[in-house]
């Protein structure tokens, strides 16, 4: 019995994102997709000073269309123009480990954003286990719900969970088919605030029980 989400890795998303960890033995980390330019892998809403939000992005290397969000590359500024966004918000005006974290650009994207997860997990009490999708050589030439559901495959899935906006995109009886249960998150019921806000100004503690009382499909 093996339960198993697949995500792209988000930079210091929202807490909903973390329940995807605590209902599950292991957190696949989507990586070896096209990288979404609006998405949320490389950027996320933070409150400024002043009081409204904005967005704090990494300062990435220009790239084809096409990068893998595992082929990501920092620009070669990064650190100072990092350091100059991040004064403008709330939450960098404090003192936090995570806050440091943020400000340490010695890997590329993947593995800091990574890095960040993890390090919010241990903040919060969470189970960490996570390995890169790219590392389980899928064929390209598999997509959309067959990519997934050969991930599940490979890495022994007997269950597979979702967040709840993926029900448009999966049948359960396709995984069903394939020896592999289909659940999906309840939709969430929390701050939308991101996991670095949320660690800065509140009790770790009242975050994860938020997060783990919401985990449960």
């Amino acid at each position: 019995m093996r339960t198993v989400a697949i995500m792209q890795p988000y930079f210091i998303p929202y807490a909903g994102y973390f329940r995807l960890f605590a209902a599950t033995d292991l957190f696949v980390i989507y990586d070896c997709v096209q990288f979404p330019r609006r998405g949320w892998v490389h950027r996320n809403q933070l409150t400024l000073t002043s009081g409204e939000k904005d967005w704090l992005t990494l300062p990435l290397k220009k790239a084809p269309q096409d990068v893998k969000i595992k082929d990501l590359a920092f620009a070669t500024d990064v650190e100072e123009r990092f350091d100059e966004e991040s004064l403008r918000f709330k939450a960098f005006q404090e003192d936090h480990p995570l806050l440091a974290t943020c400000l340490d650009f010695s890997s590329q994207p993947l593995a800091y954003i990574t890095d960040l997860m993890q390090k919010s997990c241990r903040a919060l009490g969470l189970h960490f286990s996570t390995l890169y999708s790219s590392s389980l050589n899928i064929p390209e030439t598999v997509h959309a719900e067959d990519r997934i559901l050969a991930i599940c495959e490979a890495v022994g899935a007997t269950h597979y969970v979702n967040a709840s906006g993926g029900r448009e995109l999966y049948d359960a009886t396709t995984f069903k088919k394939r020896g592999i249960s289909l659940a999906f998150l309840p939709e969430y019921k929390g701050s939308y605030n991101s996991i670095l806000e949320r660690l800065v100004f509140e009790k770790a503690s009242d975050v994860a029980k938020e997060i783990c009382s919401q985990s449960k499909c």
